[in-house]
């Protein structure tokens, strides 16, 4: 894997660039030089699991030493614990945060990726303090209202798009661990709605649940549904991963 150090450097406006080893506080420090700030990043969590919410996050850290967030990193590659340090921190710290959860149903409705796209929009519309500039992490959002861009593993490489995973991901694992209250036999706790063996066998066993994505193949599955190809499923991914399925997120099944 491609570390965040020997990442290309992406071209910003004004001609400003991003060094190789600038650190994860690299982009907003030439945004603002350009003369680009608030600077926003933007997140989601949850898009690759098969039930539950898609969570997305948006957050302005402030400059200067106020917006080093001890231990920030991709919320993928911390901890638990670690997580919901970060978490308290962000929010203790940033000039403006926001959270939007769109749930099962909706999702539903909508089609991942579309999901995905607007869940980012409302997170950076509910910001108290609006950007003039939003970083996305891996893939342009239109309709923001300001310019943006899309950084390639942006989580790892920007602090303010690290922030916000970690917002999304921390409301989102709370959330789960509340689902699995109401319904334990799938053991949301644990998986968070990822697809885990586990998660398949209680499937298999009990159905799913209210909170479960019917766009999912193994849902319909499970569900004892027909193949519905212009519908667009959805491929689930395993615990803890949230990229698209090889060309793409959607799959289509054959009638």
């Amino acid at each position: 894997m491609t570390s965040p150090s020997h990442l290309p450097p992406q071209p910003l406006p004004g001609g400003v660039t991003v060094r190789r080893d600038a650190g994860i506080y690299g982009y907003e420090r030439a945004l603002r030089r350009a003369g680009l700030e608030p600077v926003a990043g933007v997140d989601e969590a949850g898009r690759g699991a098969c039930a539950g919410p898609l969570v997305a996050g948006a957050v302005v850290l402030p400059p200067g030493k106020a917006g080093i967030v001890p231990g920030l990193a991709d919320s993928k590659l911390l901890t638990e614990a670690a997580r919901e340090r970060v978490y308290a921190q962000v929010v203790r710290r940033a000039v403006a945060w926001s959270v939007v959860v769109i749930d099962n149903e909706e999702c539903d409705r909508l089609g991942m990726h579309v999901a995905n796209v607007e869940a980012l929009r409302r997170a950076v519309a509910r910001l108290s303090t609006r950007p003039a500039y939003v970083l996305t992490d891996g893939f342009p959002v239109d309709g923001l209202g300001v310019p943006g861009l899309a950084v390639w593993k942006g989580d790892r490489v920007a602090a303010c798009i690290a922030a916000a995973s970690v917002i999304a991901k921390v409301t989102r694992d709370r959330l789960m661990v509340g689902m699995h209250d109401d319904w334990p036999a799938y053991d949301f706790a644990t998986h968070k709605g990822y697809i885990t063996a586990e998660h398949e066998a209680a499937l298999a066993e009990h159905g799913p649940s209210p909170v479960h994505r019917m766009r999912f193949v193994n849902v319909r599955r499970a569900a004892g549904l027909e193949p519905m190809p212009a519908l667009g499923l959805e491929a689930a991914t395993s615990v803890g991963e949230d990229q698209p399925a090889p060309g793409g997120d959607t799959v289509e099944e054959d009638a």
